[in-house]
């Protein structure tokens, strides 16, 4: 096969593929492979690259860490594709640089979303879920409950967004539903013989009852109007997205 000779040795040959790596397009992980390669297996000092390169000693020293922090399991998941270049650079190094966080556990969570097809947002997404939430999200994502964990950490993001105030009053409708959804359930167990049990029923489900039509009225009116409210931003999102 035809090739081309970049140096009389390999040492050198990567030092010329490093100068013209700008007309060759390599990025900054493979920058810093080769980098990695000369201080590592070639024994060549920053100082001596950084020379040659024609290049300050901190732009080889940078590049020279991101190798040296990566794992050789997260290296198999960038360099094979499986795992983007830009959420090891951007997302998952600051993760490694924190105290409390050990390379075992960014190692778990690089192989538990490696190769998913995941976007680079829903990764940044998992990761703060997975290094800053709880056991619980933690848990979910290392046993490879993608889907469920993003929609809840999504759904947990959108929800930050509100005030304390609504946040609050959304709480109170989801309690809400939920036990509608629930005495609905139960109202028709036929378990229910004692004595005691229909007083206290009784009592209860009449208090329910008087202030039944003014909860429907209170809830269909916040429908009517967060739905209002709802379409009108959806309407001024789609004007200013397709300007």
């Amino acid at each position: 096969m035809p090739y081309h000779c970049l140096g009389e040795d390999e040492a050198f040959g990567i030092i010329t593929l490093l100068r013209i790596a700008n007309a060759k397009s390599l990025s900054i992980l493979e920058q810093a492979r080769l980098i990695d390669e000369l201080n590592t297996i070639h024994k060549m000092s920053v100082s001596q690259i950084a020379g040659l390169l024609e290049k300050s000693k901190g732009w080889v020293g940078m590049r020279v860490g991101i190798i040296g922090q990566m794992s050789p399991a997260i290296m198999d998941k960038v360099f094979s594709g499986q795992f983007p270049v830009y959420s090891y650079m951007y997302t998952i190094r600051s993760f490694i640089r924190m105290n409390g966080i050990s390379k075992q556990d960014v190692d778990e969570f690089v192989r538990s979303v490696a190769g998913k097809g995941l976007s680079i947002r829903d990764i940044e997404i998992l990761a703060n879920g997975y290094f800053r939430g709880g056991e619980d999200i933690r848990q979910q994502i290392r046993n490879g409950n993608i889907t469920w964990g993003l929609a809840c950490l999504k759904q947990s993001s959108v929800r930050t967004a509100c005030t304390q105030v609504e946040q609050r009053m959304l709480k109170d409708l989801e309690i809400t539903q939920k036990y509608m959804q629930r005495v609905i359930n139960k109202s028709k167990d036929d378990r229910y013989k004692t004595a005691s049990f229909n007083a206290q029923a009784n009592l209860l489900t009449g208090g329910i009852l008087r202030q039944m039509k003014l909860f429907s009225r209170s809830i269909k009116d916040l429908h009517d109007k967060s739905g209002q409210t709802s379409s009108d931003l959806s309407s001024s999102y789609g004007r200013y997205g397709s300007a």
